[in-house]
């Protein structure tokens, strides 16, 4: 899988599927994504099971996947080059979640059979998921339950089912 992130990172040899990264995104900005199925990730185990389901979803459609990952400061991995006592700006945070995206990405699906984007989103993954549901062919998540008695879904399953408008998917 190729970094096409970086100058000439270009196709991959071997007819491989290159993962994009579609920089500087914000959730009122989010791209249309018109024929696509859109996944959320946050990681998780039930965000895997969902990129799964999403990757073949997307093979049946014969589209593109979009992986979508909403990010703060507080949940995003440090970059690696930044020197210590020193806040990297904002687009090296959104390279390193790229990055952590793709690395996800590569685990679940190996060589993926459909493009793939990945879409770092410094903004509400709640909100991000139900601006990209205007436009996207299907927008899956994953079922974040916690235990909870009566609990059937996670707050972003629920509020992306109730807010959504076009077709969602709860990947248990």
């Amino acid at each position: 899988m190729a970094d096409t992130t970086q100058p000439g990172g270009g196709e991959p040899a071997g007819g491989a599927t290159p993962t994009r990264h579609l920089p500087g995104q914000v959730c009122e900005h989010v791209p249309d994504l018109s024929g696509a199925v859109v996944v959320g990730t946050d990681g998780s185990g039930s965000a895997r099971s969902a990129m799964a389901f999403a990757a073949e979803e997307a093979k049946l459609r014969g589209t593109r996947l979009v992986v979508l990952r909403g990010w703060s400061l507080t949940h995003a991995p440090r970059p690696a080059h930044g020197e210590p006592g020193v806040v990297p700006p904002m687009t090296d945070f959104e390279q390193a979640v790229a990055g952590q995206m793709r690395a996800e990405v590569a685990a679940v699906l190996g060589e993926p059979a459909v493009p793939v984007d990945v879409l770092p989103v410094h903004a509400s993954a709640t909100d991000c998921l139900v601006e990209a549901s205007r436009t996207a062919a299907l927008v899956v998540v994953g079922h974040a339950h916690r235990g909870r008695i009566g609990k059937l879904l996670g707050s972003v399953s629920d509020h992306v089912l109730r807010h959504a408008r076009g077709p969602v998917a709860v990947v248990p």
